[in-house]
């Protein structure tokens, strides 16, 4: 049909560890990690599709049923019906009587036909959640025009911060639960476990020392404080998670629920304002995001005011997380750090001159 991935043929989009991602079509498969939480993972995805977050997140399709095998009698589709409630077809016929023998003691033959009928079933919830043969679960989402990374200017910067102001207002408890926490912290601590494993050096010692000044919430390795002010968080954001749907005029739309969860919602800021430090974000795209949240009431900040205190530890955090990344990366690629690579880590050196006050209930580490 003229573009890549409508003609019949499938469109790798995607393929790292953290997921495979697929177009075929108007269609996108998404093979999540092999060790993903399917309990936490059916939570989030139930979230995408409620009404609530309607116009906020981009919300998964149903999967369908597996397809008959020759020889073998097609098994009930999940998405029908219990296959336990009684057919009508098999409903005593008008014309004959149940036999006296089998008879209900309380049956009323005199009762018209039709109130016989069992009164239909309501159909189960929709499944969301499938499982490949190499033990994968996928999922199914609407295709999305992303970002285009060749035309920064033109970045929604101010769609985005409305629309994570937009999430971080939703109920939690109006939502499917339970919901799980928020997964950013946690990855930051798994991007620091990887890199523990590169061989040591220069760089790799600073983002260590970086990550030692963070409180231990930060690192994945205690509650976030402030549960009380938790919101329901992306988790993971950066402009990679926006898509415009439906294709190719529609409004922007969060996507990857992965890390959807509870948590604080200046996480989700966290990113803008890392690159924003590190002048890898220009003030003017920082103002118009930070302006953008701020105008659309967001949560996570007071309406004017400094707002660095609020963001300076998640925007260390995810300076760190980042950097690791990086180094990662280029010891595998057996390369050197580009330059916004090298900017993460010049960052992390000067983050671990300068001490972090943990806010209240949370500790710092030695």
């Amino acid at each position: 049909m003229g573009e890549t991935g409508e003609a019949g043929r499938p469109l790798v989009l995607a393929d790292r560890p953290d997921g495979t991602v697929v177009r075929l079509g108007s269609v996108v498969s998404k093979a999540h990690p092999a060790d993903s939480d399917r309990a936490a993972l059916s939570v989030r995805l139930r979230v995408a599709a409620h009404p609530l977050l309607d116009g906020i997140l981009l919300a998964p399709l149903p999967v369908p049923a597996p397809p008959l095998r020759p020889g073998r009698p097609q098994a009930p589709a999940r998405t029908q019906a219990p296959s336990r409630a009684p057919s009508p077809s098999r409903a005593p016929s008008p014309s004959r009587a149940p036999s006296p023998s089998r008879a209900p003691a309380r049956a009323q033959v005199s009762r018209p036909a039709q109130s016989l009928a069992p009164a239909q079933a309501p159909a189960p919830p929709p499944v969301l959640l499938a499982e490949l043969r190499d033990g994968r679960p996928a999922t199914l989402w609407p295709h999305g025009i992303p970002v285009c990374p060749d035309d920064p200017d033109a970045a929604p910067w101010e769609a985005a911060a409305v629309l994570l102001a937009r999430l971080h207002a939703v109920p939690p408890r109006s939502l499917p639960g339970p919901l799980p926490p928020m997964r950013g912290p946690a990855k930051t601590a798994r991007a620091l476990r990887r890199l523990r494993d590169v061989p040591p050096g220069s760089a790799s010692a600073a983002v260590l020392r970086a990550a030692g000044r963070l409180p231990a919430w930060a690192r994945g390795e205690e509650p976030p404080p402030g549960a009380g002010d938790h919101t329901l968080c992306h988790g993971d954001f950066h402009l990679g998670q926006l898509v415009r749907s439906p294709a190719p005029g529609g409004p922007w739309l969060l996507i990857d629920v992965d890390d959807l969860g509870l948590g604080p919602p200046a996480w989700d800021l966290a990113r803008p304002a890392a690159w924003y430090a590190t002048g890898l974000l220009a003030p003017e795209d920082w103002t118009r995001f930070l302006g953008g949240y701020r105008s659309a009431g967001g949560a996570a900040l007071p309406a004017d005011g400094d707002p660095w205190p609020h963001l300076d530890v998640p925007a260390r955090a995810l300076t760190v997380q980042s950097a690791a990344q990086a180094l990662v990366r280029a010891a595998a690629a057996r390369r050197a750090l580009d330059e916004p690579e090298e900017a993460l880590v010049d960052a992390c050196s000067r983050m671990a001159r300068l001490p972090v006050e943990p806010p209240a209930g949370t500790r710092a580490s030695p």
